[in-house]
C-alpha cells in the first residue's frame, strides 16, 4: 500500500497485489530502498500488507523519499510483469 502525509495524516493513494505468496512478497518488499526507521518527518510510506480474516493486516512499513519510490514502484511493476507473463507460460 502506498501512502503519504497530509494535513491529516497518513492517506493512503494506492497500492499494488502481489499475489498470495507471503514468502515472496516479503522478498520483494525486502529488496525495496526506504527506511524500516519511520521518521515523524518521513512523507511517503510504502506498506505490505496482508489480509487476514478479510482484515487488512500491516506486516512491514518503510519511509522513502520520492526518487526512492520511484524505484520501488519500478521493481514492483517489473515483479508484477514477470509473475503474470510466467503464468501465462506454466498454464
Amino acid at each position: 500500500m502506498l501512502s503519504l502525509k497530509t494535513s491529516e495524516g497518513f492517506e493512503h493513494y494506492g497500492q499494488y497485489f502481489l499475489g498470495n505468496e507471503r514468502d515472496g512478497a516479503e522478498v520483494l518488499f525486502d529488496s525495496l530502498s526506504g527506511d524500516k526507521n519511520i521518521a515523524e518527518a518521513s512523507l511517503l510510506h510504502i506498506d505490505l500488507m496482508e489480509t487476514v480474516a478479510e482484515l487488512p493486516l500491516k506486516i512491514k512499513t518503510i519511509s522513502c523519499n520520492l526518487d526512492e519510490l520511484a524505484r520501488n514502484i519500478k521493481l514492483i511493476t517489473r515483479e508484477i510483469f514477470r509473475q503474470k507473463n510466467l503464468r501465462v507460460y506454466q498454464e
